[in-house]
């Protein structure tokens, strides 16, 4: 596979943001959040607009999509822990590739190290905030990659920024004109102010050992699949009543779980071991948060585990906890110092010891990225970015909505373990 990309340009928005604009405050929240990319990729098979407008029009519909969600287009100053909305721009990468989608993409995901191929460089240090990379295949497909600095945005940001330039591109092929939400005018920043705080440490695996050691996998989980997980277990009484109504995302973030707790028994260092799962705060506050808010809007969920828990113990656990986790949020009244608190404990994992194996588990289910048409259908999968850290996972909708991919890094001598881990842990024991 030979990417060919075009030098980068940048995009500004169509129009200036104005001086009562200019200077972004950020979260605590922003401030918190580790120092890495929050990316995706678009896979869209079919494309039958091929000629030179294709990529204008994308840039067209990127400029008036940036009106909205201006700080993008802006630069990160580290000593006023602010965002200079100067409109410097996005970065805008056109690129082709000499292979068939859907021979040596969607029929191949098992190893999916390729999605890399279709993102734009790594932002380092925020700068810049955002970009984007259109990739067109022989056959015609195309992907759109797109990489923000977590500084600003979260996963819930990226998307909705991502449906808005696809309704705005639609539209231009329509000849409409797109208003969209208010992006970036109900963010963050105005619901948890700053409070000088560094982010969240990381200690991430180096680009070596990225290419030569470890190998980021996805693992489907259909809705039958899924189902047929659940009825086993009742039906041979490992789930209690009161977890049979498990959500996807909790049980199949508890096989995970169990996988890689077997994977530290397999290498002879069995450790308790802590499962970090960001919880979206849009919707879930007492003072209403706006599902298309932007910025950083999340809190933690951490639950502990022992080194001998059941999956189905696990289950429980995560079901237990993840309740208890929303039932603090939904009282939380940002205008309050306790409400901030609230939130801001959440980010203070607790009884970490050195042994202890730290596993970070996001899931982006429920978010509409399968939703993003810019006028050429909507996308045949979508895949997120690598995060270059050991033993995370990201959770996303498959391309039918009620099944889950699970897409996850891990070391390459680990990988058969893993796998006969998952088999005989999804409560066939």
């Amino acid at each position: 596979m030979n990417v060919e990309k075009q030098p980068s340009n940048l995009i500004k928005p169509c129009i200036p943001t104005p001086p009562t604009l200019r200077h972004y405050k950020m979260s605590f929240i922003d401030e918190l959040a580790p120092s890495m990319n929050v990316s995706a990729v678009l896979f869209f098979s079919v494309n039958h607009d091929h000629g030179p407008k294709f990529t204008t029009r994308l840039e067209q519909s990127l400029e008036k999509t940036l009106t909205r969600f201006y700080p993008l287009t802006g630069r990160y100053v580290d000593e006023t822990h602010t965002i200079d909305c100067n409109d410097e721009g996005v970065e805008f990468t056109h690129a082709k590739v000499n292979i068939k989608m859907q021979d040596n993409i969607l029929d191949t995901q098992e190893n999916v190290k390729f999605v890399e191929h279709f993102l734009p460089s790594e932002i380092r240090d925020a700068d810049p905030l955002l970009a984007v990379q259109a990739t067109v295949f022989e056959c015609g497909g195309v992907t759109l990659g797109v990489r923000a600095a977590h500084k600003i945005v979260d996963a819930s940001t990226l998307c909705t920024f991502i449906n808005e330039w696809a309704a705005t591109n639609r539209e231009e092929i329509n000849g409409h004109e797109f208003t969209g939400p208010p992006g970036f005018m109900i963010n963050s920043s105005s619901l948890f102010p700053g409070r000088s705080f560094s982010p969240i440490p990381l200690q991430p695996i180096s680009d070596d050992d990225m290419s030569s050691k470890y190998i980021r996998k996805v693992f489907k989980f259909s809705e039958a699949a899924i189902s047929n997980i659940k009825s086993k277990a009742i039906t041979d009484g490992n789930i209690s009543t009161r977890y049979r109504h498990l959500s996807k995302v909790q049980l199949v973030s508890a096989i995970i779980w169990k996988a890689l707790i077997d994977v530290d028994h397999a290498n002879n260092n069995p450790r308790d071991s802590i499962l970090a799962q960001p919880v979206n705060l849009r919707e879930k506050t007492t003072s209403l948060i706006p599902k298309h808010s932007c910025g950083n809007l999340w809190g933690f969920c951490a639950t502990e585990a022992g080194i001998d828990e059941t999956t189905e113990e696990l289950a429980g656990r995560l079901t237990d906890n993840v309740k208890k986790t929303i039932n603090n949020f939904s009282k939380v009244d940002h205008n309050t110092e306790e409400g901030q608190l609230t939130v801001l404990n959440s980010f203070s994992l607790p009884n970490i010891r050195e042994s202890t194996n730290v596993i970070v588990l996001t899931s982006w289910c429920k978010f509409p990225f399968y939703d993003a048409d810019f006028g050429f259908g909507k996308p045949s999968w979508v895949a997120p970015g690598s995060v270059p850290v050991i033993n995370t996972s990201c959770l996303m909708d498959d391309v039918q909505g009620n099944g889950v991919d699970a897409h996850i890094l891990l070391e390459v001598k680990d990988v058969p373990c893993f796998e006969e881990a998952l088999k005989v842990n999804m409560f066939s024991t």
